[in-house]
């Protein structure tokens, strides 16, 4: 029987997707960089210490439409508010309430700032290391460390004698590989010292599950780091007879925690992203997902439910939480990424807004 002109097209377009499927495939498995393997993935706690309170729905939006998503906040010691952007600004809240456009850098990948006791502001750009903005321009302070380039330079908080101490998210995967990270069977998430005297920097801590905000103790004692993807915050020692050993913090957390930052009272405010623990674990128990996460980074943004809610915790230095705010739907703030308490308010980051939440406490 004669094949009909419907038949032909059929048979053509199956053996277009059977080429591209081979392409695509030789492609995850001939020439992706990552190992992936089983990484293991602690559970999450599944609630808040108390139920959704929608608080972070009140918050004042400052700057609405002027800023690009405010990953991070810092605030100098007369009280003047900054922030760096996606469009590669620095810009800085001033007391009487207007907002400034300080400086500006050629980079999209701005991401935790911290004032220095002179008065400079450090941040982290993924891409180039950490740079010092000041009044007289901009200059990097650290771009490699052991000879080797920094990847993906994160958040960075500053002590009184001038020590800088800062994350890496991924010692191997860049700023926008970050889904490779997530699928990788072994962590590569670091903590670094900067010593400005000697300007040279140096490793403290390797093998972190995406190394994410840091913040310094009251006494300055101990240094706190974010390991998001094991919902976890570690302690490590910098002074004292234990100066060199790390423990834990806080496990478990109900989110996977993004940027912290030392309240007042010593305690500490910790951002958490809503990570679907599900989906997460099934990548991370999936060798095929995660070829194919290897060969198409961007479906890793499957496992993130972070533009569908925000929530922030307060934890004592002891590592219980105290209290904690969310917004269950996203409806006014979505991916928090940082919390600072100042002046009886709570001035909140976000990768997908346009202005920082100022909540009153």
């Amino acid at each position: 029987m004669a094949r009909t002109l419907t038949d032909r097209p059929i048979t053509c377009n199956w053996g277009i997707l059977t080429a591209i499927l081979l392409a695509v495939s030789l492609q995850i498995f001939l020439f992706s960089s990552s190992s992936p393997g089983v990484l293991q993935i602690p559970p999450p706690s599944s609630v808040l210490p108390a139920p959704s309170n929608g608080r972070l729905q009140e918050v004042i939006k400052l700057g609405e439409g002027l800023l690009k998503q405010p990953e991070d906040v810092a605030v100098d010691r007369t009280g003047v508010v900054y922030t760096a952007t996606r469009d590669g600004w620095i810009k800085r809240l001033l007391r009487n309430g207007t907002w400034e456009s300080w400086r500006q850098i050629e980079s999209t990948s701005l991401l935790g700032l911290t004032i220095t006791t002179d008065g400079a502001v450090v941040v982290c750009d993924a891409e180039q290391g950490l740079l010092e903005v000041s009044e007289e321009g901009v200059r990097v302070l650290v771009s490699h460390v052991d000879g080797a380039q920094i990847r993906f330079a994160d958040d960075v908080v500053g002590s009184s004698d001038g020590t800088l101490y800062f994350s890496v998210a991924s010692a191997k995967h860049s700023y926008g590989d970050w889904p490779r990270d997530m699928v990788e069977d072994k962590p590569h998430g670091q903590l670094l010292t900067y010593d400005p005297s000697s300007n040279v920097a140096s490793v403290l801590l390797e093998d972190l599950g995406f190394a994410n905000g840091v913040a310094l103790s009251a006494n300055e004692d101990y240094v706190v780091v974010c390991e998001t993807w094991k919902y976890r915050c570690l302690k490590y020692w910098v002074k004292g007879d234990v100066k060199g050993q790390t423990e834990i913090l806080i496990d478990n957390l109900p989110g996977a925690p993004d940027n912290v930052k030392l309240a007042p009272d010593g305690s500490f405010w910790i951002a958490l992203l809503e990570i679907v623990p599900n989906r997460l674990r099934f990548v991370c128990g999936s060798r095929a997902f995660k070829y194919l996460i290897r060969g198409i980074p961007k479906l890793g943004h499957w496992v993130v439910g972070a533009y569908n809610r925000a929530m922030v915790v307060n934890v004592g230095s002891d590592g219980k939480i105290i209290r904690g705010f969310d917004d269950p739907t996203g409806k006014v703030m979505a991916f928090v990424t940082s919390a600072l308490e100042f002046e009886g308010h709570l001035y909140l980051g976000s990768l997908h807004t346009d202005f920082v939440g100022k909540l009153p406490l």
